[in-house]
């Protein structure tokens, strides 16, 4: 067996032993040995193996699937600009603590620099942004010795990846360097028995344990010193501790879609933020909030003691303002009654309040809001949302009524909107239930290759709805929406596209269609495959609308 064909065998062999369980693969001539192995091991019923034709769309394909699946995914490209390509999505993995495993083929190090087609540094390319960077020698000779050194370095990148050292989880980069030849010989490329390696697995190996076992630590922070019986404010984002409501003691929450401590939370917090009457004298942060501007305002302000719980696996705490007195486990809290009630209070009156404005035409200039109120109402117990980074994800905060049985999800890490496609189609594979993609234009044209999926590949029961307002809705919200920036903001911030987002979706194998207005038409369905939803809306009364809502909110609570 020649030396690329046994170490790409070993590779593949050795992720399966570690619980690898899903596969990306880019097509390429560099990464055929790898290639090659990931479908002798599908065919052996192994591994379950996705083939993607863009780098950038198999990265986060690869990331939805290990977000979902709590699992560590490989996603295996070839040389030069298709290494490149993953790095939106290692740098998402990397701040969002997703174990993500970057296997990139190369040419010989010898060759690096001396002009040969398809050859870049590739070693050390994604820098600080992974949890460890390294790569496997070129094969040669095949001995027990090499394969044993092949599966060291193959339990060290996925070690890295668990979270197993000082970090959390994340991503690794594992290098591959091949020389010719890089397919099997004629004799090995049959598919044989239900041996993976045959005789190349070393003596006292074949009981499909893992070659190096590496326990995940068990990280513990002391309690957070803070007064328990103090009027207390639990803000969360992405990652952060399991939630556990009864820490809370009632306390009010206010929890981004993305944190598990969203069905906890209150419906309308983050339209309270600013009130005076519920200004609390101190606030534990929980996770990563990234979303609201009156959050960032009120650990801003230095007449607020701020605490931070980043949770188990060792993730940097957030503290922008740098106003974070200390880093550690939530203790049991006892907040008073009256500063229960009151914020209670506030949140039914402010909750009835949106309603009858999303129901009489308040809010009709901001579509997204009323939308996301819906859409998270009609999905099924068991389903999975994935919310895009824009102002989907952001609606959802604002509109939907926080509720158990749903699994939601959004690419917070570093909240770019590429790559949202592939990641609810790699969430919707590693998922046991249906799941619903809320996003839009923009965002969907970001990944338009994302809808892509051949017809031998595995299919998620993925529905897509989006907010087709032709441009950059968020924008309108933002300073660059004011009334002093409309000669220019047509052009170079709503950027309006005229795309047929229906045809396109059509012309990819979609089911697709326009939304007629009944909120079960936008929930997901087990066995409905993949169907596409378009919701069209206008943009230009976005700015006005939610000014509405405000002064409704304000007048509700007066």
């Amino acid at each position: 067996m020649n030396g690329s064909t046994a170490q790409a065998r070993v590779l593949v062999d050795e992720l399966v032993r570690a619980g690898v369980t899903d596969a990306v693969l880019c097509p390429g001539s560099r990464n055929a040995p790898p290639a090659l192995a990931l479908a002798r091991a599908e065919a052996l019923g192994l591994v379950r193996l996705h083939v993607r034709i863009d780098e950038r769309s198999a990265g986060f394909l690869a990331l939805g699937l290990s977000l979902a699946s709590g699992r560590p995914v490989p996603v295996v490209v070839t040389s030069g600009t298709a290494v490149a390509n993953l790095h939106p999505a290692v740098l998402e993995a990397a701040h969002a603590g997703v174990p993500l495993l970057a296997l990139t083929a190369d040419r010989p190090p010898e060759l690096v620099g001396s002009g040969a087609s398809q050859t870049i540094a590739q070693t050390g390319l994604f820098g600080s942004t992974v949890r460890w960077s390294g790569s496997l020698a070129v094969p040669s000779a095949v001995d027990d010795i090499e394969v044993r050194r092949w599966r060291a370095g193959v339990a060290r990148a996925l070690a890295a990846a668990n979270g197993t050292g000082s970090a959390a989880p994340g991503p690794v980069h594992l290098d591959l360097p091949y020389a010719e030849p890089l397919v099997p010989d004629a004799a090995d490329a049959a598919l044989g028995g239900k041996d993976l390696l045959g005789p190349d697995v070393p003596p006292g190996r074949t009981d499909g344990a893992a070659w190096t076992a590496v326990p995940r630590p068990d990280r513990r922070l002391p309690p957070l010193p803070l007064d328990p019986a103090a009027r207390t404010l639990a803000i969360a984002g992405s990652g952060g501790p399991a939630a556990e409501a009864g820490l809370l003691g009632g306390a009010p929450l206010v929890a981004e879609p993305s944190s598990a401590w969203w069905p906890h939370g209150m419906r309308s917090g983050a339209w309270l933020l600013d009130r005076p009457e519920l200004r609390p004298s101190q606030v534990v942060v929980l996770g990563r909030p990234t979303l609201h501007r009156p959050v960032s305002a009120l650990l801003a302000d230095p007449g607020v003691e701020v605490y931070a719980d980043p949770g188990p696996h060792g993730a940097p705490w957030t503290d922008v303002p740098g106003t974070v007195r200390a880093v550690g486990a939530l203790p049991a809290l006892d907040p008073p009654d009256d500063w229960i009630w009151a914020w209670s209070a506030a949140d039914r009156a402010a909750s009835k309040a949106l309603d009858t404005a999303l129901d009489d035409g308040t809010a009709d200039g901001a579509p997204g809001l009323r939308l996301a109120r819906d859409l998270v109402g009609a999905q099924p117990d068991g389903g999975q949302l994935v919310l895009g980074s824009s102002n989907p994800v952001r609606d959802v905060a604002l509109a939907a009524a926080p509720r158990d049985g749903l699994v939601l999800r959004s690419n917070r890490g570093v909240a770019g909107i590429d790559g949202t496609v592939s990641t609810a189609v790699g969430a919707a594979l590693a998922h046991d239930g249906p799941t619903t993609v809320l996003l839009g234009d923009l965002t969907l044209l970001h990944d338009t290759t994302g809808l892509v999926i051949g017809p031998s590949e595995p299919e998620p029961d993925l529905t897509i709805v989006v907010l087709d307002d032709d441009g950059g809705g968020i924008f309108h919200l933002l300073e660059q929406g004011g009334p002093e920036h409309a000669h220019a903001f047509e052009r170079v911030f709503g950027t309006p596209t005229g795309v047929d987002l229906v045809g396109l979706a059509r012309a990819a194998g979609w089911q697709a269609g326009d939304w007629g207005g009944d909120p079960a038409e936008l929930a997901a369905r087990r066995g409905s495959g993949r169907r596409l939803v378009r919701v069209r809306a206008a943009r230009s009364g976005l700015r006005d609308a939610h000014a509405a809502l405000r002064r409704t909110v304000t007048t509700a609570l007066a």
